[in-house]
């Protein structure tokens, strides 16, 4: 499926083969980029909702923050770049969003700016309720927080999680998870984790080294409402994962994915679970604009 044809550089919408940085910038020869990944969804109006756009603004604020940048975009930067973006790409169909402070400039490694700013998309449906995946447990550590910052979506960091996805592919699954270094539960190669143990969904902690998913956030959010219980978020041991009625993924690019078996042992009954297809139902109920108590995540990109 191809990229929208125009993308946001700098504060100039430019064709999509022009947007170019140097080869010997920060951002390529130190991986000293901070990027956020975020959805739009049609909705039954014919508008383009990007969800929770402001909360993703400010996540790549503070990852601008923590690698020291010496500009940190303003919100309203941030979030007009996107509208922008997608406004010039008439964009009204589901699209999968990449947002990129980088680093510019050539020398040296602890140099701090100068900062450039990049929005692109990629018209991408959503997966929907349904599906499923079979996915393994990588024999890659996830990155400690005292080694580099997992709270930060840094271009970087991602060699970790692009070594244990192609180990996992390769082997014949559909993701990865990664265990902390103590053998805890950590997340996947890009989304977070939530199982169901006796009706109640559990989730590795923040102390996990895991991001701080803003789908997470929302799964939070909606817990109580479908189980009737608030989430637990703690240290979850890998033979939980075995003794879990079901799993999930999810993340703005995963939405909510059911974990059908791991390391080919069925989690539950290997098919996707009631709190699971709840969740789901009521997740693209809220991004599509259909439940209106939730209005304050959503910008429209055309509408008021």
């Amino acid at each position: 499926m191809p990229t929208a044809p125009f993308m946001y550089l700098d504060g100039a919408i430019v064709p999509y083969a022009d947007a170019k940085v140097h080869a010997f910038t920060g951002v390529v020869k130190y991986g000293c980029g901070v990027f956020e990944g975020l959805r739009g969804y049609r909705s039954a109006d014919g508008d383009l909702l990007v969800f929770r756009l402001a909360e993703h603004a400010e996540r790549l604020r503070f990852g601008a923050k923590v690698m020291r940048y010496d500009h940190v975009h303003k919100a309203v930067e941030i979030e007009d770049a996107v509208l922008f973006m997608l406004r010039a790409n008439e964009l009204r169909e589901d699209v999968h969003i990449r947002v990129i402070a980088y680093l510019g400039g050539d020398d040296p490694l602890h140099q701090t700016g100068p900062v450039g700013l990049v929005a692109g998309a990629l018209p991408r449906p959503s997966a929907g309720p349904g599906g499923g995946m079979h996915v393994t447990i990588s024999s890659w550590f996830r990155i400690a927080d005292a080694a580099l910052p997992p709270r930060v979506k840094c271009t970087g960091n991602y060699v970790n999680n692009r070594v244990a996805e192609i180990e996992a592919f390769q082997d014949g699954y559909d993701g990865v998870l990664m265990l902390t270094a103590q053998g805890k539960v950590s997340e996947g190669s890009g989304a977070c984790l939530f199982i169901v143990r006796a009706g109640r969904l559990v989730t590795p902690d923040v102390a996990s080294d895991i991001l701080e998913s803003i789908t997470r956030d929302t799964v939070l959010h909606l817990a109580e409402e479908i189980t009737g219980h608030p989430a637990a978020e703690r240290t979850v041991d890998r033979t939980e994962l075995f003794a879990a009625d079901e799993a999930f993924w999810c993340g703005s690019g995963m939405e909510i994915r059911p974990i059908l078996s791991i390391d080919r042992v069925p989690v539950g009954d290997g098919r996707a679970g009631p709190v699971t297809r709840a969740m789901q139902e009521r997740y693209f109920a809220i991004v599509r604009g259909e439940d209106s108590a939730f209005a304050h995540w959503l910008t429209p990109v055309w509408g008021a």
